[in-house]
């Protein structure tokens, strides 16, 4: 058994669509970044890329490379569990947590739940999708960005 972390930020800017584990969120602003700035799906590729000893998210997928940019973070995803497969491992369960002050996203959790585990490949019960406020404190709590942090466990297949 292998334990991977991942953990991403990025800020909000206005003019950009918000998504968030593959999903489209209504709010006034949306994430900075190269590809789609998914923060979510980017922590889970971390995750899984950091349990197989496959580098980061930027050696797989780099901010400098114009193939990328405006690309999908659930087939950046797709990628990373196909790479981990091909390294000889079973992707067992992710579990993550997206932290923002807003918007609010309870409702939205099943549906990333079920398009970051459709991307990886996995049963819709092998992926935890979880959500919480920074409760007004820092950066986060003053709404100039979102963060996230995810875990994945992997095993010899």
């Amino acid at each position: 058994m292998r334990v991977g972390i991942g953990y991403d930020v990025h800020p909000l800017k206005s003019g950009r669509h918000l998504i968030l584990g593959g999903v489209g969120i209504e709010y006034p602003m949306g994430l900075d970044g190269h590809s789609d700035a998914d923060v979510l799906t980017h922590a889970v590729i971390d995750a899984l890329l950091g349990a197989a000893a496959l580098g980061d998210i930027g050696k797989q997928f780099p901010a400098n490379d114009p193939r990328f940019e405006g690309a999908s973070s659930l087939d950046l995803l797709s990628t990373a569990a196909e790479a981990v497969r091909a390294a000889g491992y079973r992707i067992v369960n992710i579990d993550s947590t997206v932290i923002a002050e807003e918007p609010r996203l309870q409702t939205r959790l099943p549906e990333m739940q079920q398009r970051l585990s459709a991307a990886a490949g996995l049963k819709l019960s092998d992926v935890s999708v979880k959500a919480t406020s920074p409760e007004g404190l820092g950066a986060l709590g003053e709404r100039a960005g979102i963060a996230a942090h995810a875990i994945a466990l992997i095993e010899e297949a």
